[in-house]
Formats: C-alpha cells, sequence, structure tokens
C-alpha cells in the first residue's frame, strides 16, 4: 500500500462504506425527491421538531433501491429529534415488534419521548407481524416509516395502508447523482478530496448507477481504491479514470449518454432492427440500452409505437403485448423489468410486418390539412336533436343491422372525398385476410 492509499483509508474511514458516511444528517442534504421535500409535506413536518401535532402521521415509503428510504427516515429523526428504532423485515419478529412497542410507549408516558420505528422491506413481514404494528400506529405510540420497493396495494395489509400516507419516491436523476458524486469527493466524511475525479469516470458513475445513490457511491469507493493502487509512488492525489471505473465493477464502459447522440442512435437502430425483422439485433440494442441505464419506461414506449406504426394489423397481437410489457415493466421496475422488454421485443421483430394503418392516418391527416374536408353527408348527420329532422339529418340512412351482410351500400365519405382509399392492407400476416375482406366489403358500399 502506498501512502496515498494509507491517507485514502485512514482515519477509521475505510471501516464504514462510502455510502454509509455519506448519509445525511438533514432532509437538506438529502439529493433529489424534490417532491416530497416541499415546504409543509409530511415528511419535512415529520423532520420539523417544532411540529410535533401534524409530523405525527406514519408514512410507507415506496421506491426502487438507491432512492434515499433509509435516508430520509434516519434524517427525519435526526433533525426532529425523536428516539430512532430501526428493524429489518428479514430478521425481526412479532416478538421484537412487540418489544418495540412497549419500550415506545413507557418512552411516551415516562419522558414524554416519540418514537420513530424505521422498517425496512415491511413487505416481507407477514400479515401476523404486520398486524402487530397496528396498535402502536394507530394510538401513536411509534411513527411508522416503513420501506419498501414493492406495490404496498399488495404487500402491505389495508389496516396498515389505511393509517398512513403512502409516498412514492422516484429514481434520481442524473443531475442528483452527479450532486451525490461530487459531494463524496470532497467532503471530510467521504474521500476528503484526496482523489480527483476525471469527467470520463464522474459520467460513467452516473451512467451505471441507473439512479441508484448507493450503487453510485459504492462504485465510486471502489474505483477511487483501484485508482489509488496503481498510482505511481509519491502521487499524493490520484486521478479516478473511465478505466479505473470499469476495473471495479468489472463492466465495459458503455458510450451512451441518455441526454446525447448515442441515446438517439442506439433507440433508432433498436426500432430499425425490429422494422426489419432482425430480433438478434434488436436483442443486442435492447441489451446495451439497459446495461447504460436507459429509462425501462422510455424503451417499453417506443415498443408500443413499433407494434402500432410497423406491425399494425398485420398481427393485432402485438400491440396487446407492448402494452402489457410496458405495464409489467411499470409494475416490477427494472432488473426483473428487462425480462417483459425482451418477450416484446423478440414478438415485434419476429411478427409480420404492416404500416398500412400508420400510413392511413397519415394520409388522412394530409388530406384535413389540405382542406379537402366538405360537411359531412346529410344523411350521416345527428337526427337526435330538436329541429335535426327538419333540416334533413338522418333522411335517408341506411341502418346495416337490419340487413342480412351487416353491410349495405351507403355513401359515408363526404362530397369531395369519395373513392378515396387511405387504408391498403399489406399482404402479410393477418392483413392478408383483412385485405380480402376489405374488397368484399368496398364493393358492397359502393365507395
Amino acid at each position: 500500500m502506498n501512502a496515498a492509499n494509507g491517507s485514502l483509508m485512514g482515519g477509521g474511514r475505510g471501516l464504514t462504506p462510502l455510502a454509509v458516511r455519506m448519509r445525511p444528517t438533514s432532509l437538506s442534504e438529502v439529493a433529489g425527491q424534490a417532491h416530497l421535500l416541499r415546504p409543509g409535506s409530511p415528511i419535512v413536518a415529520l423532520a420539523d421538531p417544532q411540529a410535533q401535532a401534524p409530523g405525527t402521521v406514519s408514512v410507507i415509503l415506496w421506491g426502487p433501491p438507491g432512492t434515499g428510504k433509509t435516508t430520509l427516515a434516519q434524517a427525519i429523526a435526526r433533525s426532529s429529534g425523536r428516539r430512532f428504532v430501526e428493524l429489518s423485515a428479514i430478521t425481526a419478529g412479532v416478538k421484537d415488534v412487540r418489544e418495540v412497542m412497549q419500550e415506545a410507549l413507557n418512552q411516551r408516558d415516562l419522558y414524554g419521548q416519540s418514537t420513530i420505528l424505521f422498517l425496512d422491506e415491511i413487505h416481507r413481514f407477514t400479515k401476523a407481524q404486520q398486524d402487530a404494528l397496528l396498535p402502536g400506529v394507530e394510538n401513536g405510540w411509534v411513527i411508522l416509516i416503513a420501506a419498501t420497493t414493492e406495490n404496498p396495494s399488495f404487500s402491505v395489509i389495508s389496516p396498515l395502508l389505511s393509517r398512513s400516507l403512502l409516498l412514492t419516491l422516484q429514481p434520481l436523476t442524473d443531475d442528483d447523482l452527479g450532486t451525490l458524486v461530487d459531494r463524496a469527493v470532497s467532503d471530510v466524511r467521504g474521500l476528503a478530496d484526496e482523489v480527483e475525479l476525471s469527467a470520463e469516470a464522474r459520467a460513467a458513475l452516473i451512467q451505471l448507477s441507473s439512479g441508484d445513490a448507493r450503487r453510485a457511491l459504492t462504485a465510486l469507493e471502489a474505483s477511487a481504491g483501484v485508482a489509488v493502487s496503481e498510482a505511481p509512488e509519491g502521487d499524493a492525489k490520484p486521478t479516478v479514470s473511465g478505466e479505473h471505473v470499469a476495473q471495479a465493477v468489472d463492466r465495459a464502459l458503455l458510450r451512451y449518454d441518455r441526454q446525447g447522440d448515442e441515446h438517439y442512435d442506439v433507440i433508432s437502430a433498436f426500432i430499425k432492427s425490429i422494422r426489419g425483422s432482425d430480433v438478434d439485433a434488436a436483442m443486442h440494442y435492447l441489451a446495451r440500452m439497459i446495461e447504460a441505464g436507459e429509462d425501462p419506461r422510455f424503451i417499453a414506449r417506443r415498443l408500443v409505437i413499433s407494434a402500432s406504426e410497423d406491425i399494425g394489423l398485420a398481427d393485432p397481437q402485438a400491440l396487446q403485448i407492448a402494452v402489457a410489457a410496458a405495464d409489467a415493466v411499470a409494475f416490477i421496475g427494472m432488473p426483473e423489468g428487462r425480462i417483459p422488454l425482451a418477450e416484446a421485443t423478440a414478438y415485434l421483430a419476429t411478427a409480420a410486418k404492416s404500416n398500412a394503418a400508420y400510413n392511413a392516418i397519415n394520409a388522412a391527416m394530409a388530406d384535413i390539412k389540405a382542406g379537402r374536408f366538405s360537411p359531412v353527408p346529410k344523411h350521416l348527420r345527428d337526427a337526435h336533436y330538436p329541429g335535426a329532422k327538419r333540416l334533413g339529418h338522418g333522411k335517408g340512412y341506411v341502418y346495416p343491422h337490419d340487413h342480412e351482410l351487416g353491410v349495405v351500400k351507403q355513401q359515408y365519405l363526404p362530397d369531395d372525398l369519395r373513392g378515396t382509399r387511405y387504408y391498403e392492407p399489406k399482404p402479410h400476416g393477418a392483413e392478408r385476410e383483412i385485405g380480402a375482406r376489405l374488397d368484399k366489403l368496398r364493393r358492397i358500399i359502393g365507395e
């Protein structure tokens, strides 16, 4: 170990993970979650030692890993001056919960001190364990702050949900993560400016963390360790490079900027690979986006668009699968969300293709913009309001259901557009059958 490495790990800092050392001591240090930290919000009221009455509501914090659930709980406890007790749903049982409740009641009655009970991963608690929380929450013996990465509507019992506020945390933005990384490099609790961070390394840490603060700080600490160990003897201030980050996390660094050219280039290649029916290329670009920390909701939205634009009625199932994948990603989150995204990608890439519906709406809108929209034929107009029939509205309309075929000869388009064809099915997949049926329909209708 060289001198720089000894300095970096000195003062006992090497014994405590960087992510733990950098936990905010107050809400003002919390990065992200601005929607939960507005003046007067439940979280701010909980942290205010002068706002005991309005700040005694229990809350359930729901969000992905590394978004600050534990951080918020600890910052609230420190700022409010309340007693703080932490339980993990992995190790705690009903007996532990009851002991915490009794001690909290004693502290309140004997010393006038309220207790914050932070329960991590509440979704792992059984119904009986959650039932044990109810008396303390309902009677105000404790202020429960529960954290979960799973939808509380399915994992938390209704009586507990009804007695708590459900607050949703969002993945940290790139700016939030940049603030955290910069603070960790300079803060005395962190790396105390004993290393420098190159722009490439900073961007890589933000990219690889995918909105997870803990992951960003863990990767920073490991990368700094690599930089220090490889620094020349006597180098007082090593610089963390992108290569050091790659070595530390054992992953190749993708050139990918979620707001830059690579973002648009890769999604373009992804959609064009699906359109071209190359499922292997589509999987490659999907993997690149996932590994780079692309927002999975963005990928899911593009799949829905692709299902409508490039596949359409050649395979009507495609849109249903794409929408189901988007719903699944929103429901289960990442990393598991990669599975429905991959399923939808494979289905869309191998499905029959048609852009006929896409072309149809574009052509129809072009006619509207060009001024081709003469009055609606009188027999198609609404005839229900007073005086409509006197104007001839609805007169001569033929009700298709009254006829054996369910289709009748009748004009539907305005006069100046009669005979116009917008939708022209392709001879692929289900549209082959639609095209044959459409020819018959158009002959009967007479358009």
